[in-house]
């Protein structure tokens, strides 16, 4: 009986690795295909890697940065071909008009995130900086109807283009973090009251892209789950907080980028 249950316990073992081993190799084998493919990498800041440094001359004020997670999966998997169009300040009618060109039916994988700017999201946070609790939730409250009622028509017309112009195309949707860890370490600045309306207006646009890209049978990837503990105000940031030049304020650093972002991303490539 004894050897009995080392048998089966030693079975269920192999069975449990080899079931770990088969997820590895399946991840790795689809990054492998996706990467005998293009990788066409569109959206606003946050997808160019404002904050993270390092970035491409070429790209100018887009602010493309080479540790931004687009260009950190494209280095890793050396896909058949890479376009990176992300830009500095994007809304849904810069990626429509100046961004899809690469797209194309040869095109496997594509990534984006957009729709922050379209709300308003530097001025709104520039409203709650500098003109207090009250203007701060005014300002919050106008771009959650904005949300609500505008964006996902934006949305639908850039996803549309998208699987116009590149049919094949797996196509994953990026959100964005919760800016502030409530009730952290922060003793001065934004009340707590604006830092929660804040973080409720980024669950509110995570929720309507995440409806919006599965209407369109886009993958949508939440990093909240990576930047959690990581917030402003966590005493352990992957976000910067105000910055002098002030474009990169409320965006991810290097790290955010590597070990926020790119984990989320290639999950859902």
């Amino acid at each position: 009986m004894r050897l009995s249950r080392v048998a089966k316990a030693t079975s269920a073992l192999f069975a449990t690795l080899a079931l770990v081993l088969t997820g590895a190799s399946a991840a790795t084998a689809a990054e492998r295909s996706l990467a005998a493919t293009g990788y066409v990498a569109l959206g606003d800041s946050y997808s160019a890697g404002v904050g993270a440094g390092s970035y491409d001359s070429a790209s100018g004020s887009c602010k493309r940065s080479t540790k931004s997670y687009p260009a950190l999966w494209a280095a890793a998997n050396s896909p058949a071909s890479f376009n990176f169009t992300a830009c500095s300040g994007a809304k849904t009618g810069d990626v429509l008009g100046g961004q899809l060109a690469p797209l194309n039916s040869s095109t496997g994988l594509v990534s984006i995130s957009i729709g922050g700017n379209d709300a308003g999201f530097a001025d709104t946070m520039t409203t709650c900086a500098l003109q207090g609790e009250s203007a701060c939730l005014t300002a919050v409250s106008k771009a959650i109807a904005y949300v609500d009622n505008t964006l996902p028509g934006q949305l639908d017309g850039v996803y549309s283009a998208i699987s116009q112009k590149a049919p094949s195309a797996h196509v994953v949707v990026l959100g964005y973090p919760h800016f502030y860890k409530i009730g952290g370490s922060c003793v001065a600045g934004l009340s707590d009251k604006s830092r929660a309306a804040i973080n409720g207006a980024a669950d509110e646009i995570n929720g309507v892209t995440a409806k919006r890209a599965a209407n369109h049978g886009f993958a949508f990837a939440d990093v909240n789950s990576t930047f959690s503990g990581h917030e402003l105000c966590s005493g352990s940031a992957w976000l910067h907080s105000v910055t002098v030049p002030v474009d990169e304020s409320y965006h991810p650093t290097a790290t955010g980028q590597s070990s926020g972002y790119l984990p989320v991303f290639r999950s859902a490539a």
